[in-house]
């Protein structure tokens, strides 16, 4: 396996992804703004096959951001232990391929400047809810492997009860969460063990964020205990990194006390990861908890992430159709995000024709307007049918209105003191459509071409 990096061959910290000096609503990654997209075909992308050609593709299209949980429960996938020929798992030894297919994720990522946000544990990986047995089959159930028994460490034979139930103590291995006990502290030392093993790949490298879970419900107390260990250890090496949780309960912000608390924390939580707002959450209601959630963070600056952006076409756990999905990421980039990524199947179109075209119209929209340029201006849209019409701009230089599917507005114009042209995006092609210009200075009407998303991008003298 590729040996990690030596401290002499880190990233400096300048070149390292990080909140953009400028404004840091958004990031930068070396020295210069960039807007996060992207979508792939899973979630620990680090484990599939043809890893190299699916990072090609997303590359192709403008995407440079993927989601990567340190997963290991899809069939094919490998476990980070050693497994031994009674087919149990010594703790205490590595297996190989795990970290060899980790070390060439980060490697083809950095070639490629694609950003990736680490989930340090997912709360899946540990359970037998639904007949998914996961946790039996996992290296750090006490019958399958040789470290520990249950009775010494804690630890139960199944673990039934979905995830969000809490009732796992291997999220509670941290002194002073509820289900804490001292022989947890030997399961403890073996995610420490992990996490290490996971950075010393992970820190040379400059285009890394860390995530501590995947929609989290347990106590933040957990979360913060990874944050501050990882930021001790690239600490101790001299780099910056950045680091966050992400809670289950963000699809309801403005009611979620560990939402709320992450927001007021800058000291603690460097960015917010709000995925969760993209499920459950509809047109009008989806914009107004995603920006309840941007003007809070206003005040205490920092990126809004999304790592996933639900749309699988169905609409169990609120995660509505590829429609709803295309919708979610625009209005996310409108209304202040810094990253925007489509969810894997099957709870998104991951990186599906549909979302190659988006990525694609991102692109070209930025080639006129950047999104740090313009804000959130609903005020400037009228004659407005619920949904129909998103808008953000600098009044009198610059325009982004997204149309989620057709329709009409108008647009006030009041502050441009000239025509006003630009031209149409194809959402649903990502091509470029119709030229557009329009008299300043006054109300405007317009009307996307045809039905489907459309997103006009419009600028002034």
């Amino acid at each position: 396996m590729p040996e990690a990096k030596t401290q002499e061959t880190f990233i400096k910290n300048t070149d390292r992804i990080r909140p953009w000096s400028i404004n840091p609503r958004y990031w930068q990654y070396k020295s210069r703004p960039v807007l996060l997209i992207g979508g792939t075909k899973e979630d620990n992308l680090f484990q599939i096959p043809d890893l190299e050609a699916h990072l090609d593709l997303l590359a192709s299209v403008g995407g440079n951001y993927i989601r990567n949980t340190m997963s290991d429960r899809d069939p094919g996938n490998v476990y980070p232990y050693r497994r031994l020929d009674d087919g149990r798992y010594d703790l205490d030894q590595w297996n190989e391929e795990y970290w060899r297919r980790f070390a060439e994720l980060l490697r083809l990522t950095a070639e490629r400047d694609i950003m990736v946000q680490i989930e340090v544990w997912d709360r899946f990986d540990f359970t037998d809810h639904d007949g998914a047995n996961h946790w039996q089959a996992h290296p750090y159930r006490p019958a399958n492997n040789i470290n520990y028994t249950g009775e010494q460490i804690g630890l139960a034979d199944a673990y039934p009860d979905h995830p969000a139930a809490n009732k796992h103590p291997f999220f509670h291995t941290v002194p002073g969460m509820r289900l804490y006990r001292p022989s947890l502290g030997r399961l403890r030392a073996y995610q420490e063990r992990f996490v290490e093993k996971m950075l010393s790949l992970s820190l040379p490298y400059g285009h890394v964020l860390y995530c501590m879970n995947n929609e989290t419900s347990t106590n933040p107390r957990w979360g913060q205990y990874w944050m501050r260990f990882i930021r001790e250890r690239a600490h101790a090496v001299g780099v910056d990194v950045f680091v966050t949780d992400m809670f289950d309960d963000g699809w309801k912000p403005e009611q979620s006390d560990y939402v709320k608390m992450a927001i007021a924390r800058l000291d603690l939580y460097d960015f917010i990861d709000i995925s969760q707002v993209n499920s459950r959450n509809f047109g009008e209601e989806h914009w107004r908890r995603l920006r309840w959630v941007v003007e809070r963070v206003n005040d205490r600056p920092r990126p809004v992430n999304h790592t996933k952006i639900y749309s699988a076409g169905q609409t169990s756990f609120g995660s509505g159709t590829p429609q709803d999905g295309i919708e979610r990421f625009w209005r996310n980039l409108l209304g202040g995000s810094a990253t925007a990524r489509f969810h894997r199947p099957t709870a998104g179109i991951g990186l599906n024709e549909q979302a190659q075209a988006c990525l694609r119209a991102v692109r070209k929209v930025e080639s006129q307007v950047r999104f740090w340029d313009v804000q959130a201006r609903m005020d400037l849209l009228h004659d407005r049918a619920p949904n129909t019409a998103y808008l953000a701009a600098d009044p009198g230089r610059a325009y982004v209105l997204f149309f989620c599917n057709g329709g009409k507005v108008s647009l006030d114009l009041k502050d441009a003191s000239g025509a006003v042209r630009g031209q149409w995006v194809n959402i649903g092609t990502g091509e470029w459509g119709e030229a557009l210009e329009l008299a300043g200075g006054t109300l405007q009407p317009i009307a996307a071409p045809r039905p489907g998303p459309w997103v006009a991008v419009l600028t002034a003298p």
